[in-house]
């Protein structure tokens, strides 16, 4: 009785949180985008080791995979969906001219349709990611 309860309670809440989820993603995405000067040509001052990039695999796994797919290629279960074409990390080509740092501040602020990783990760964590997303095209 109590488990029947607390999921109609679930339930009817879900649909309000998911329309502000949606309304804040869209009122980010129509702010003009800009990535700071500190970080335009920014270098990853993280070296990466065993646990870090282990780490940065599952907060991928848990995180991006849904839409940039489980190797990068932007072939994630929505990513058809997206208004915004993936790119495909896999390809050299795709990041090329971007640097450690816009990559960084895309992954800790969102950018578009992509929510922000914000303070749920941890600036070591957050530069991980950046050498796991430029690890994809290196295989």
């Amino acid at each position: 009785m109590r488990r029947s309860l607390l999921f109609t309670k679930i339930v009817a809440v879900l649909p309000s949180l998911l329309l502000l989820a949606s309304v804040s993603v869209a009122q980010d995405a129509a702010a003009p985008f800009k990535v700071p000067d500190d970080l335009m040509g920014k270098t990853n001052p993280v070296k990466p080791t065993p646990a870090g990039m282990e780490h940065a695999k599952k907060m991928w796994g848990y995180d991006c995979s849904v839409c940039h797919g489980a190797n990068g290629n932007g072939k994630g279960d929505i990513a058809s969906s997206m208004k915004t074409p993936m790119k495909d990390y896999t390809n050299p080509a795709a990041l090329a001219g971007m640097s450690d740092g816009e990559l960084f501040y895309i992954i800790q602020k969102g950018k578009g349709e992509m929510p922000p990783e914000g303070d749920r990760a941890k600036p070591d964590d957050i530069w991980n990611m950046v050498t796991l997303v430029r690890s994809f095209s290196k295989k």
